[in-house]
């Protein structure tokens, strides 16, 4: 087994296939075992392990991934990729994969546009109005 932590997926039978689609979406990923019942994999350095556990457990909001992205390009490709193929558009750059998994898709500057707590009040006001999140209009704001 691998060091250090790893973050387990549970899935109703499509671990192989989720591993799959997660490793298409990111250009540094790797699949490293399949079996009939886990299927590890790693993405931008991070570790993960599929689990093929049956239909009692699914994802919610309580855990969701973020994803930094440098561009209104990179927001973008991850939000349209992400959504298709039975994703679900949420509030706020929050979404829903094909698999039921949560991911905030967000701009790297977040932190330092919402440093200055009045520029936060605005950049929230913007925020709160969106699905997709727009780089721009949040650094205007």
């Amino acid at each position: 087994m691998t060091k250090g932590l790893v973050t387990c997926l549970w899935f109703d039978g499509q671990a192989e296939a989720a591993a799959n689609y997660y490793c298409s979406v990111f250009k540094d990923s790797k699949i490293t075992q399949v079996t009939p019942m886990v299927v590890t994999f790693e993405i931008n350095g991070s570790k993960f392990m599929g689990l093929n556990g049956g239909p009692q457990f699914k994802f919610d909001e309580a855990v969701s991934f973020m994803v930094n992205c440098d561009s209104q390009e990179e927001i973008d490709y991850y939000w349209d990729t992400l959504t298709k193929d039975g994703g679900q558009e949420s509030m706020c750059g929050w979404l829903k994969d094909k698999f039921g998994l949560s991911w905030q898709i967000i701009p790297s500057n977040i932190g330092e546009l919402m440093a200055d707590p009045e520029r936060a009040q605005r950049v929230m006001a913007v925020v709160m109005q969106m699905k997709k999140l727009d780089k721009e209009k949040m650094e205007n704001a």
